[in-house]
């Protein structure tokens, strides 16, 4: 190797314009104008590279060849020295990589993927609720799986459901923050797990309604009022409560509602819309709410935007009824499956479920909207008293 410390400080200040080797690739180049810096000449997989290592004027010799020695080792190892030094100044230009700003990072790099970019805050609250004032404060670099165990322990039994979302999202945030560069732990949740063990918690369906019971309620949504008349609608069309909630007349044609499909849940990332055959006593319905309609939506609230998710339930709630709006779906899918003779891929169809592997979808693309217009007419008849008792058969 050609001799190191070739120069001396006294040769380094008097030297002239010029280019001088302090050897092990080290230079200093002197400019004519009186400037002069530091430059270092390494090879890096085959590739000549030069780095300056700053002017004279403000690193001495001495601290040249410390930075010199440091970038040298680096090259033995295999590794870039000026990428290496372009990713510690994009960190320290970063604000303090805490958990609580890597979380928010992740959040906004995930938000075109979430209905509503995320608006609701489902995506996030698991975190910010349950994680975040415990550790949100915690260098992500430092953050291990005793730090999230003693997070989550308190919720990981009596909140099961909760618990493993928060460790969903911050397994998310931990393959972000090694995206963006920062040495993590990216087994620390799983680690976690481990520590936490299984959960007792039993997860508890949501009350639903016997499918023979679904008339004698209906009756008494007789009210022209905007929370009776979404209900009914929610219990004849079987959807779920947020694109119900959000119906715009723009989206009507005829007996077919188009639901957009950045409203239907399971369909993110997508862009396919979904089709809804509409009754005559849904029509009827629809009908009827309309001198309430505002700024295009048919169920607006009192105040502003939609009729709230809770409205539904609390009129359950006051009238001392353990079953829940959204338990309606699945009072629709057992009297498909009771009453009816509908294939599996059209009773789970009607419910807006996605059936069969993408392979199998993209050959199969009906959406079944003749064989569930005839169904949902006979579960209207049946829903308003008229049907009761017979058997719907399907025309194959």
């Amino acid at each position: 190797m050609a001799a190191l410390n070739k120069l001396s400080a006294v040769e380094v200040r008097a030297k002239g314009p010029g280019k001088y080797s302090d050897g092990g690739g080290l230079w200093l180049h002197k400019r004519e104008d009186g400037g002069a810096q530091w430059v270092l000449r390494v090879t890096v997989h085959g590739r000549r590279r030069e780095m300056g290592l700053g002017r004279l004027s403000d690193v001495p010799l001495k601290e040249a060849r410390a930075q010199a020695e440091k970038w040298r080792a680096m090259v033995r190892r295999g590794q870039d020295p000026i990428k290496e030094r372009e990713r510690q100044r994009r960190e320290a230009a970063r604000p303090e990589n805490t958990l609580q700003n890597i979380a928010l990072d992740a959040f906004e790099s995930r938000k075109a993927e979430l209905k509503g970019d995320g608006k609701a805050g489902r995506w996030f609250s698991p975190l910010e609720l349950h994680v975040l004032p415990k550790l949100g404060k915690i260098p992500v670099e430092e953050l291990d799986q005793q730090d999230i165990k003693n997070a989550l322990m308190p919720i990981w039994h009596s909140k099961a459901d909760t618990a493993r979302k928060a460790m969903n999202r911050l397994s998310i945030v931990m393959k972000h923050a090694a995206a963006l560069g920062l040495n993590v732990d990216l087994q620390a949740p799983d680690k976690a797990k481990a520590l936490l063990g299984k959960t007792r918690h039993i997860a508890k369906n949501i009350p639903s309604m016997p499918w023979q019971e679904v008339p004698a309620f209906y009756a008494t949504l007789e009210d022209p009022t905007v929370t009776h008349l979404a209900l009914r609608l929610l219990i004849l069309t079987g959807l779920r409560s947020r694109p119900l909630r959000h119906i715009r007349l723009d989206e009507i044609d005829g007996d077919v509602w188009t639901v957009p499909g950045e409203s239907l849940k399971g369909r993110k990332g997508k862009t396919e819309d979904f089709r809804v055959p509409l009754s005559r006593e849904a029509l009827e319905v629809i009908e009827q709410a309309k001198p309430f309609e505002r700024g295009g939506y048919l169920f607006p609230s009192s105040r502003q935007g939609v009729i709230s998710d809770a409205a539904m339930s609390r009129l359950m709630e006051r009238r001392g009824m353990p079953e829940r709006p959204h338990g309606f779906r699945s009072s629709l899918r057992t009297w498909l499956a009771e009453a009816t003779d509908a294939p599996y891929e059209v009773a789970e169809t009607v419910l807006q479920h996605v059936v069969g592997t993408a392979v199998q979808r993209t050959y199969n693309r009906t959406d079944y909207l003749d064989q569930r217009r005839v169904l949902m007419e006979r579960w209207a008849q049946l829903v308003t008293g008229e049907g009761a008792g017979k058997v719907v058969q399907l025309a194959r």
